[in-house]
């Protein structure tokens, strides 16, 4: 297991010193890929009538803040979000760039909160990072122990990317395994992000015209519940 986490840092560093261009927001591409995710996520927050004013919310795997921020716009408020990730540079910038949240520096297989801590708990792009299965085994019984027992899980992650060695499409069967017992709803998103970068900025209408579709979407957009007893 540890080797497998040695790798992930490893990875993670290379990302850090790569060309952000890909990944910044003055990019049309990602720019529209990053704008589809918040639609879609607002409206299944409003789908299930998950209000986030009041609410704890945990960022599993942190980053520099991205996700943070953007549940800032959802009228989270900034005492209410809390974040952690494994990499301690990547918790030192985000604090840095927002400091009013409260952040952690901690391996996911063991969190530094107690049980039932959290109305939302959040895993964006992580568990298919990890290659080791009983790593995510162990990351997913931890979002369930942190999350109350009314609360939920928000899930976006890939389940195809080929051309990633780093990286394990998660498909639904294998959600299920690592959430035994809970209430699952999933949607396929994100066109593609091959296609998008072929069609943005010049054919907006078209990609989301094939987004609609869902055969050239490589995520899933999941709300996991544990079941009430």
């Amino acid at each position: 297991m540890s080797r497998d986490l040695d790798r992930l840092r490893r990875e993670y560093a290379r990302r850090s010193s790569a060309d952000g261009r890909r990944y910044s927001l003055a990019n049309p591409s990602h720019l529209y890929t990053v704008q589809r995710r918040q639609r879609a996520t607002v409206g299944m927050l409003q789908r299930y009538g998950i209000s986030l004013t009041g609410k704890r919310i945990l960022e599993i795997g942190c980053g520099h803040g991205e996700i943070l921020y953007e549940y800032l716009g959802y009228c989270a408020g900034s005492s209410q979000l809390h974040g952690s990730d494994l990499i301690f540079d990547r918790v030192e910038k985000t604090h840095v760039w927002l400091p009013q949240i409260p952040l952690t520096c901690a391996d996911g297989q063991s969190l530094p909160y107690a049980a039932s801590s959290f109305d939302l708990v959040l895993q964006y792009t992580v568990l298919t990072s990890i290659l080791d299965d009983g790593i995510k085994r162990n990351l997913a019984a931890e979002m369930c122990r942190v999350v109350k027992p009314d609360g939920a899980i928000v899930w976006y992650d890939f389940w195809l990317n080929p051309t990633n060695p780093h990286a394990k499409g998660i498909r639904p069967p294998e959600i299920r395994w690592l959430f035994p017992g809970c209430d699952i709803h999933l949607r396929r998103v994100t066109l593609a992000p091959p296609i998008t970068r072929l069609l943005i900025p010049p054919f907006w209408g078209i990609a989301s015209l094939l987004e609609n579709l869902r055969i050239f979407d490589t995520h899933y957009l999941a709300l996991i519940r544990p079941k009430k007893t």
